[in-house]
């Protein structure tokens, strides 16, 4: 058996992986990128990037029907040709793992080791993988960046082939004219609207009330009542049979008159999330610690794992799923790999999340179930009366904002909105800086744009903060708006 001695191993060529890759051969020159499947990137090949490229093409056609309102006659008769639509994203989206497997082949040959790694044995400093029992690979540190496969309930695994996930709905060479999309998450409500947009006839369950990470009821309950507009939704679904019938699937479930209802598709979608790919490693031969779930136990400002010198990075350790927290978490897992004993702790960035359904999602700073409500003021806008809102037939949607009460520093937010990409950002910029709303709304806001929401919303949670402490709040600068 072939044996490679190195500094640093990174498992998995991923976002994560790539980044520690670099960051490792960087700080210590000999490392290797060991990657099983398919070049290129969960966000490239099967994640943002199609998925943005889906929605674009359907949000393009129902903004174009949406027009009547305005006098422009004649877009309701436009419709999708479902085989050019996918045919379109997959060429755009080749575009994308393009530039990806290009940095691939910048790399040197003899540090990408393709195979399946898994540890044979594991001590401080000495780690020794094996890949697909054909080359051995002894390493002082190791970075698991394996990434997360989709996760499937074994109770709908019953639609068999008519079943699909989220890593081959750009496959598909035509549109269905019905689907059934289980999952309320991001990758379902973005997958399930695209759909619903492009004319498939889409009803959508969800489980428990959870919609897009939304703890928040009334944000989440604006968007859900946004959704239901656009096809069949239930956040919490009564499912109470499903079956194959004559190779049809067919569902029964309570409709949201209470009824029972039975409905047949021609394709199944399941979108129930993600769990981190990690069976094959053989993480018992590690000795470190693992959680309820076979996941490392690690710092979130090193990547350690306890005080071993295996690190892990992205979508396999179970927290920030996003590919901007999985870029940061490569390069400190890297550098730290390959620094190690001398391991560095960094200050993380304020957690961020969008969802680019519409109206879009964001989610920023502290979750909203760990805020501790007696000492939170809570701001509120809704874009249903927002002007700029409002000249766009956007306004659906409601933003909160949370501040400290006793410093009236911001805390977090979530909404649901019109373009509250942009509005995420901003307050991840407000909460990084630690600016009090009073400091925020300070800044200049122009009129007439959807941010003038984030101001008023600002000036809810001002007016809130000092109404708690019976105090009269300072004068600001008036401006128009609407």
């Amino acid at each position: 058996m072939k044996e490679i001695q190195v500094d640093v191993a990174v498992i998995g060529a991923g976002t994560a992986g790539m980044s520690a890759f670099r960051a490792a051969r960087s700080a210590c020159g000999r490392a290797v990128l060991i990657e099983a499947g398919e070049f290129g990137t969960t966000c490239a090949r099967i994640g943002c990037m199609p998925s943005k490229l889906l929605l674009a093409a359907a949000n393009g056609l129902h903004d174009a029907k949406a027009l009547a309102p305005r006098g422009i006659e004649g877009t309701q008769a436009l419709q999708a040709s479902g085989a050019q639509v996918l045919d379109y994203v997959r060429r755009e989206r080749d575009y994308f793992v393009g530039a990806i497997l290009k940095e691939i082949d910048s790399f040197p040959a003899d540090c990408v080791i393709r195979g399946r790694a898994r540890f044979e044995s594991s001590s401080a400093g000495r780690h020794v993988l094996s890949i697909d029992n054909a080359r051995r690979i002894e390493a002082k540190s190791v970075v698991i960046a394996t990434g997360a496969v989709p996760a499937i309930p074994d109770a709908i695994k019953v639609f068999g082939d008519r079943l699909i996930t989220s890593d081959a709905v750009f496959d598909l060479k035509t549109l269905p004219k019905r689907a059934a999309v289980f999952g309320a998450g991001p990758i379902g409500l973005e997958l399930g609207q695209a759909l619903a947009r492009l004319g498939v006839e889409v009803f959508m369950f969800g489980q428990g009330g959870r919609v897009a990470g939304l703890t928040d009821t009334p944000v989440r309950d604006a968007l859900t009542a946004a959704l239901s507009d656009e096809f069949f939704f239930d956040p919490d679904a009564k499912i109470e049979a499903m079956s194959l019938q004559d190779g049809v699937p067919t569902i029964r479930f309570k409709a949201l008159d209470g009824k029972a209802r039975t409905e047949q598709f021609d394709m199944v979608l399941v979108a129930t999330g993600r769990a981190p790919d990690l069976k094959a490693l053989n993480l018992a031969k590690t000795g470190i610690g693992l959680n309820d779930k076979g996941v490392p136990l690690f710092d979130e400002s090193s990547m350690q794992c306890g005080k071993s010198s295996i690190f892990i990075a992205g979508d396999c350790d179970g927290t920030r799923p996003w590919l901007s927290d999985a870029a940061d978490e490569g390069k400190i897992a890297g550098d730290n790999a390959a620094r190690f004993p001398d391991v560095q702790s960094v200050k993380r960035k304020v957690p961020f999340s969008l969802v680019f359904c519409e109206p879009q999602v964001a989610i920023v700073g502290a979750s909203y179930d760990d805020l501790d409500k007696q000492m939170t003021v809570t701001g509120s806008a809704s874009f249903e009366t927002q002007g700029r809102s409002r000249v766009m037939r956007q306004n659906r949607g409601l933003l909160h904002v949370y501040a400290d009460a006793a410093s009236g520093r911001l805390r977090g937010a979530q909404a649901c909105g019109p373009v509250v990409e942009h509005l995420g950002h901003l307050l991840a910029w407000l909460l990084q800086l630690e600016l009090t709303v009073d400091e925020a709304l300070k800044l200049p806001f122009y009129h007439p744009v959807v941010e003038e929401g984030l101001r008023t919303a600002l000036k809810d949670a001002s007016r809130r903060f000092y109404e708690e402490r019976s105090e009269t709040p300072p004068a600001l600068p008036t401006a128009a708006g609407c």
